[in-house]
Order: structure tokens, then sequence, then C-alpha cells
């Protein structure tokens, strides 16, 4: 192991990189991540969603329901992650700079992560109240919380139902996402709807505060999710739904590929992953052939468009272990 590393740290300083390096980057490629149908979606969904989180809050604290209130809070951190999904959509059309060499394409993953931590305080808030209700479950107007949870279930199927006709909800991360946090509320809904059945039926008032931490830790729960993929995609890790080590054997199938190294895998934004790698070949292989049939390998089999890859002749590598 130590051998190789040696001949490559000393290949890539002492040789004509014009021979034997190649890049190949079509990042505008078949990526349509950002088109004008997910924007029409998100809009509408964050218009209603911002609607009925409205509705939620003053109707919680007008009825006294923590439920609403805590659903509305859920709500909230959903019209932010719309808000800074439109908001990443826009700036990704912005030309990358000399100083931001990607552009704009990471705020969407910055925006996630504010998000996510967000949630999380969101969470506590709510389940500390809860607490303060459990010592002494407060009145609750059961009627005017379930009129307004009802209104909020109808506006978040909407929703949900707009994404799905407007947006790539099965193969867009930040569409998929939005969809998910949609269900969610519409499931908040469902909760409060339980919680006021009861109150309603059997003055059960204690029913507001605990439906209100079943609604929390299903927040923290999507909340832990956005901030680990958040965290995962800063640190450059490989994208969850590619094995690098599929992608190394999958490369070594071409005919005058002998080995793989310095494979790197990582994503830039939703939808756009990278790829970087050195490739040792024969020294009687055509390395223009060899490149372009590793970018179509890749880009065909992973679905990713944006590739930089090094070819070294393995004849070069040997002549460096001496």
């Amino acid at each position: 192991m130590g051998q190789h590393q040696h001949a490559h740290h000393h290949h890539e300083h002492n040789h004509d990189h014009a021979n034997n390096h190649s890049t190949h980057d079509h990042s505008h490629g078949p990526v349509h991540h950002h088109g004008p149908n997910n924007k029409a979606g998100l809009m509408i969904a964050f218009i209603i969603t911002t609607g009925i989180m409205l509705l939620e809050f003053f109707g919680g604290l007008v009825s006294g329901s923590l439920a609403l209130v805590s659903d509305s809070g859920h709500m909230l951190s959903d019209s932010a992650a719309l808000a800074m999904s439109l908001l990443a959509m826009w700036l990704a059309v912005k030309p990358a700079s000399s100083n931001k060499s990607y552009g704009f394409l990471r705020l969407e993953i910055l925006a996630a992560l504010f998000n996510g931590l967000s949630l999380f305080v969101i969470s506590g808030f709510i389940i500390w109240e809860a607490f303060q209700r459990f010592l002494e479950p407060p009145v609750v107007q059961s009627r005017s919380m379930m009129l307004i949870a009802c209104i909020g279930l109808i506006a978040n199927m909407l929703s949900a139902w707009f994404l799905m006709r407007k947006g790539d909800v099965k193969n867009n991360i930040n569409i998929r996402s939005a969809y998910l946090h949609v269900l969610s509320d519409a499931l908040g809904s469902v909760g409060a709807i339980i919680a006021g059945l009861l109150m309603l039926l059997f003055s059960w008032y204690v029913a507001d505060p605990i439906i209100s931490v079943i609604v929390a830790l299903l927040i923290l729960k999507s909340a832990w999710g956005v901030i680990r993929w958040a965290v995962h995609v800063l640190m450059e890790g490989t994208p969850l739904n590619i094995d690098s080590g599929k992608v190394k054997q999958t490369l070594l199938t071409i005919q005058g590929v002998n080995d793989v190294h310095d494979l790197h895998i990582w994503t830039i934004t939703s939808g756009r992953d990278s790829l970087t790698c050195h490739l040792i070949v024969d020294v009687q292989a055509d390395n223009q052939e060899i490149l372009q049939a590793a970018i179509k390998c890749i880009e065909e089999t992973f679905g990713i468009s944006h590739t930089t890859i090094q070819i070294e002749t393995s004849i070069l590598l040997q002549c460096d272990l001496y």
C-alpha cells in the first residue's frame, strides 16, 4: 500500500499532465432539478402552508390548544423550508464567479441544516410547554380547535396534491422532502382532531399535551434526518444512494483499466453529484477511448454527469517505484 501511494505521489509531481490528465465536465447535462413545474408546486405549497400556519397559531392561542400551536410550529419550519427551497432555486440559476465556482448551489444544504436545527428548538419548546400542561391541564375550546385542524388537514392534502402534480417527487430530494413535510403536517392536523374529539366527548384535557408531545417527537425525527443529511453533504460524504465500491467495480469492467484510486464522490446540491478519480490503464490503451467510456458508464449507471477523471499508465507507475 505504501509503495502504491508513493508511486502515485511521485507521478503527480513529475509527469506531464498534458498527456495523462483529462477532465470532462458537463455539469449542465441532464440534471434539471430546478424546473419551472417544481417551482410552481413549491410556491403553491408555500402559500397554503404559510396561510394555515398563521390560522393554526392564532387559532391555538384563541382556543387555548397547545396541539394547534405545536402543529403551527411544525408548519412554520415547513414554510421556512419551502421558502429556502424557492430561494435556492432562484439563486441556483445565478452564474458562478471566480471566487464562488459552484455559485450558490450549496445554499440549499445550509438552509436544510438551519431548518433542522430550528426544528429542534421548536420541539424543545413544545415538549416543555406540554410538561407544564400535564401538571395542570387547562380547559380547551375543543370545537374551535377541531374546526381549525380540519381546515389545516384539507389544506395540507391540497399542498401534497399540488406537489405531486407539478413537482418531481420521485427524483428530486428537495421536492420529496417538501412533500414529506407537508404529509407530516397533515399528520399533526389529524392529531389535533383526535385530541379535540377526546376532549369534546370525554373532557379528557390531558389529551392535548399528549398529542403535542407525539407531534413534537415526529418533528424531532424528521429534523434529525434533515440535520444528518445536511452534515453528511457538507462533510463531502458519498451520496447515500451511491455505493463507491460498486462505482469502482463498474470502472474496472472497462477494457484496459487495471486499477482505480483516489475515487471521491460527493454531492454539491440536491440532484447534482460529482466524481473524481484516477484510472490506471495499460500502456498501449487508447486514453481518450477509455476516458469517454468511463464518463458514459458513470453517467448512465449512477446518474453522475459532473466527472473529472485522470488517466495514468501502468508503465509510468512501475517506473516510479524505482
